[in-house]
């Protein structure tokens, strides 16, 4: 039975984010110390149910932003909150879904292995487990290399069980860095039902992707990233009724961007 305080937070918004940023510090040449910006004050909340896709450039701060959600890294200022809650707990992670832009799978493992392995880590019974890890070989449409090493897996396979594994838990929130990354048409068409089916089944996914086409046809809002600073966050419909594609919106947003930027800095000067 559910506790009453997690009846609560359910009724929360999935993700919430208030004036968030992120400095990196390091060091180039001899004790030369290096600052880098990745997230300046960006908030944002994310509905419950819905499909939330996160654009920019390479180096824009999307892979930041999903390891600060998931807790990976600390922010450097500002707040979120996964669930209602501030923290990433034991019982938050137990909800959650991640799938991190370069996954690394253990490659002696067999697919069918790994996901038994992940379903293990979960606490998952070996019933549970294995009726789970056959559902996913099936939805991920790769049955066919379940007792193949990962180590001999080409990259689109290895991306897709890395996105079974990530819902061996049936989360109620997932974080994808790049799914549709390393896909051939086949995949990306498998993995978009997937992002599909799990909206339909009441989660609520948050992912980044380079592939506008993509995520015009699945999200139902997306956030542009910028250097580090969200430039919008909007439902796509909203932006078809005004422009011809989801490209051109993106291009239209940057490029306005780096007009403001530059016309900021001559007035400076």
């Amino acid at each position: 039975m559910m506790p009453p305080e997690w009846k609560k937070l359910k009724k929360q918004p999935p993700v919430r984010i208030e004036n968030l940023g992120k400095i990196y510090t390091g060091y180039r040449g001899f004790l030369k110390r290096r600052r880098v910006l990745a997230l300046k004050n960006l908030s944002l909340t994310v509905k419950k149910g819905e499909i939330f896709g996160m654009l920019g450039l390479n180096a824009a701060g999307k892979t930041t932003l999903l390891k600060i959600l998931v807790g990976f890294v600390h922010p450097s200022w500002g707040r979120f909150e996964i669930m209602g809650k501030n923290t990433i707990d034991l019982e938050i992670k137990r909800r959650l879904g991640y799938l991190p832009e370069d996954p690394k799978l253990y490659e002696f493992f067999s697919a069918e292995e790994f996901l038994l392995f992940c379903g293990k880590l979960f606490g998952l019974n070996k019933s549970e487990r294995l009726l789970r890890t056959e559902k996913l070989l099936e939805t991920l449409q790769i049955t066919s290399i379940a007792r193949t090493r990962i180590a001999e897996l080409s990259r689109g396979m290895n991306q897709r069980l890395a996105i079974a594994s990530s819902l061996i838990n049936e989360p109620e929130l997932i974080f994808f860095d790049e799914p549709l990354s390393g896909l051939d048409p086949i995949g990306r068409k498998v993995v978009k039902k997937v992002i599909l089916d799990l909206k339909e089944k009441g989660a609520t996914v948050f992912f980044s992707s380079h592939i506008l086409a993509e995520v015009e046809q699945i999200c139902d809002r997306i956030g542009i990233l910028h250097q580090g600073e969200l430039l919008c966050a909007e439902e796509v419909k909203s932006i078809l009724s005004d422009f011809t594609s989801l490209e051109d919106f993106f291009f239209h947003k940057i490029q306005d961007a780096g007009l403001r930027k530059s016309q900021g800095a001559g007035a400076e000067s």
